[in-house]
């Protein structure tokens, strides 16, 4: 069976000691993988001609970096990316649950660059930045062209300092917000007994290296406090290492497959849930900002009849990306598998469709979403 070195945001290290390169290295091994091929040459000749031609000295580093950047452009995959030293680092940050910035996760569909997720309590939240806002412009400058690591970085910056965002809302309106940056970090999950129930609720905001082993404790927590039926809140949640879903199915989705994941090849790896029972009622709420991994428990939930999704189509992001290490400071994401739910749908630019469709009233006192999942649970017991 064929087993990746992957997750939705593994490290995969790919090389194992700096090289040196000079302009002859890379044009020999260029030629040796270009053979014959008219288009190999034509880069050949180029890089020559630039570096002996342009009328002011150029780095080769910078002539690498570019055609690199480049390559990967090609491609025309969102999720794809050159990682130079700074995109990089923001990467291995974002796994690691501390990045500085506003808080705010984006995505690219339809070539406009979309808020996945504000997460909960950050300075992109306080500003009212939504799930579905297009950023249009970042401090006067259009992103219109722009690589998406390259919007993330220039709304990234040190705590203390401003950003203004040009952004525009589901219906078109546009509007600019001034936000000033934080060190984030991010809790990835809370709970607790709703009011006067023994209803739990679990929310999960991201899912980084601490998710599974955090969604546990605060499972069995519940638990020992008298929990007899789950919410489990996916909402904004933008997604982040498949492993730390996976564990997160282990205890609420039935034995068998959680999902599927399928190479360029066709090689086929399934992620199984060993759970014999479902122990407790459960209702998942998601939204647009519900993304990549949260999109994998809801879709083994629903698929396997484990519980019932609440809330609003979700985002759509099937696809799975490895990240390699290039040199010491520098890598490369690759879109190089999609998932597919354990009835074999592929939710990629389509989303997941809820149970129980219900918007969310943002001018009302309660969280009717909530309500809604809770009011189900509540007639589960019942029965």
């Amino acid at each position: 069976m064929f087993k990746p070195r992957f997750s939705l945001f593994t490290l995969v290290l790919a090389c194992a000691c700096a090289v040196v390169i000079t302009i002859a290295g890379v044009m020999a091994l260029v030629q040796k993988a270009a053979g014959n091929s008219a288009a190999g040459m034509v880069f050949l000749k180029t890089l020559v001609t630039v570096r002996d031609n342009y009328v002011e000295p150029v780095e080769s580093e910078k002539l690498f970096d570019g055609a690199t950047a480049g390559m990967v452009k090609a491609l025309g995959d969102p999720y794809s990316a050159y990682l130079d030293k700074k995109s990089f680092s923001e990467i291995t940050d974002l796994t690691d649950g501390v990045f500085g910035g506003i808080g705010v996760v984006l995505g690219k569909k339809d070539n406009d660059f979309v808020v996945v997720a504000p997460m909960e309590g950050t300075p992109g939240d306080e500003a009212g930045i939504k799930a579905g806002d297009k950023i249009l412009a970042v401090d006067g400058t259009s992103v219109e062209g722009m690589q998406l690591e390259d919007v993330v970085g220039k709304i990234r910056g040190k705590q203390g300092t401003e950003v203004e965002l040009k952004l525009a809302d589901s219906s078109g309106a546009e509007r600019t917000v001034r936000v000033i940056r934080g060190d984030i970090k991010v809790e990835s999950v809370g709970g607790e007994l709703l009011p006067g129930t023994n209803i739990g609720y679990i929310r999960i905001s991201v899912f980084n290296e601490q998710t599974g082993n955090d969604f546990a404790k605060k499972y069995m927590e519940l638990e020992k406090q008298g929990m007899k039926a789950l919410v489990l809140d996916l909402r904004h949640n933008p997604g982040g290492i498949l492993g730390e879903c996976v564990k997160v199915a282990q205890y609420i989705v039935p034995k068998g497959t959680v999902v599927s994941i399928k190479d360029r090849n066709g090689n086929t790896y399934v992620e199984e849930s060993n759970l014999e029972k479902v122990k407790y009622p459960l209702a998942v709420l998601v939204d647009h900002g519900s993304a990549s991994a949260a999109e994998i428990v809801a879709g083994a939930v629903q698929d396997t009849g484990a519980g019932k999704l609440f809330g609003v189509q979700t985002f759509g992001k099937g696809s799975v990306q490895s990240v390699y290490k290039l040199s010491e400071n520098t890598g490369l994401k690759l879109t190089t598998a999609k998932y597919y739910t354990p009835s074999g749908r592929s939710i990629h630019g389509t989303g997941i469709k809820p149970d129980v469709e219900i918007e969310l009233d943002l001018n009302g006192m309660t969280d009717n979403q909530l309500a809604a999942a809770e009011n189900y649970l509540k007639e589960q017991l019942a029965k």
